[in-house]
């Protein structure tokens, strides 16, 4: 049964609601994001590409508010974003691989913290909890301590922590590293329902075969620059590569050259 994804909404500048201009982070006088330019549409998957170190996670950070980028520019639905940027940390739900639950914490209650946290009136937020567990099939956890949960059932529930306020724009930072096939499949799904629902969805990963069974395009990073740019298919035929992986090599040995 293939995973190729489904054609993704119609989109072009005026539906972009992810926008990046030559953005740039400098960790002293080391750039690790150098002069970075893409968009991402409503109803559109973008990975973000490349080896470790290629300036993944330092990009998806500042789009998410925690980093403030050195130069250029970056808009989340039309807002600013940075550290100071309480609009557009609202319109974004955030999953890295370091997000951390509350042991103690229930599935229930660490959920209904955080829409607290989110200003969701208690019925909303009591929809969304039922709602997600049941999207991501965690409901017969809910009321299991944290620390009593697998990896793949802890990865659930931080995708849930990260969309429950729903925002319209979902970052997500190698976000089935270290899940199983199964649980990986799962994750992929949801992505998917959520393109669907018009979620712009921009995710990070270094297993580019993942890309290609999700992406619609997708844009590839080497030391902090963009590679090239375009849909998995474009990009394979542009290097005459089998596979993405073989075209991301292809076009880094023709820089380096």
């Amino acid at each position: 049964m293939g995973e190729a994804p489904e054609p993704a909404a119609g989109h072009g500048p005026a539906a972009a609601v992810v926008v990046v201009e030559s953005l740039t982070k400098l960790f002293g006088e080391a750039a690790a994001v150098d002069g970075l330019s893409l968009s991402v549409a409503a109803g559109e998957i973008y990975g973000l590409l490349g080896p470790n170190g290629a300036g993944k996670t330092t990009t998806l950070r500042v789009l998410a508010g925690i980093l403030n980028a050195s130069s250029g520019r970056a808009t989340v639905v039309g807002f600013e974003v940075g550290t100071r940027s309480p609009a557009a940390k609202r319109h974004v739900g955030f999953l890295t691989g370091t997000t951390g639950l509350y042991g103690r914490l229930s599935v229930r209650e660490l959920l209904t913290y955080f829409g607290r946290l989110h200003e969701l009136p208690a019925g909303r937020a009591a929809e969304r909890i039922e709602l997600l567990s049941r999207a991501l099939d965690f409901a017969p956890l809910l009321d299991r301590r944290c620390e009593a949960l697998s990896t793949g059932q802890k990865q659930r529930v931080s995708v849930a922590r990260a969309v429950l306020h729903d925002p319209p724009v979902l970052i997500l930072d190698e976000p089935t590293a270290g899940l199983d096939v199964l649980a990986s499949r799962f994750l992929r799904d949801f992505v998917r329902a959520e393109r669907q629902r018009g979620k712009a969805v921009l995710f990070s990963t270094h297993y580019l075969a993942e890309a290609e069974l999700l992406c619609d395009r997708v844009g590839l990073l080497h030391r902090g620059r963009m590679l090239r740019e375009g849909s998995p298919a474009a990009l394979r035929a542009t290097a005459g590569a089998a596979s993405l992986e073989e075209a991301f090599l292809s076009l880094v040995a023709e820089i380096e050259a």
